[in-house]
């Protein structure tokens, strides 16, 4: 007879979401003067505007455009995947909050 499987109780999505505040860089290969002004972009908008994604992306698009120089290119959201052309040394994958991923390039 074989033994009874034991299951981990799923995580608590509210532990989940307090253990993911920081940010999580997925890829970058950006410099690290501009990762960590793009990060904070990113975070800040994400927390300013959590239910207006357009809101956020608007945001980071102009704060980047006004201190990298045009023209940048922002993504955000929960669920999807990307295959882009970039300029080498100007790409940020990452993930706020838990839920949301921001792509900027």
């Amino acid at each position: 007879m074989n033994a009874p499987i034991e299951f981990e109780q799923p995580v608590d999505r509210e532990a989940f979401l307090k253990l993911a505040k920081y940010p999580l860089i997925k890829h970058t290969d950006m410099l690290e003067e501009m990762r960590i002004e793009a990060v904070e972009l990113c975070v800040s908008a994400i927390e300013k505007f959590p239910t207006n994604l357009e809101k956020a992306t608007q945001m980071i698009k102009e704060g980047m455009d006004k201190k990298f120089g045009a023209p940048w290119h922002v993504v955000i959201g929960e669920g999807f995947s990307f295959e882009i052309t970039y300029e080498v040394k100007n790409l940020l994958y990452m993930f706020t909050g838990g839920t949301h991923a921001a792509l900027v390039w």
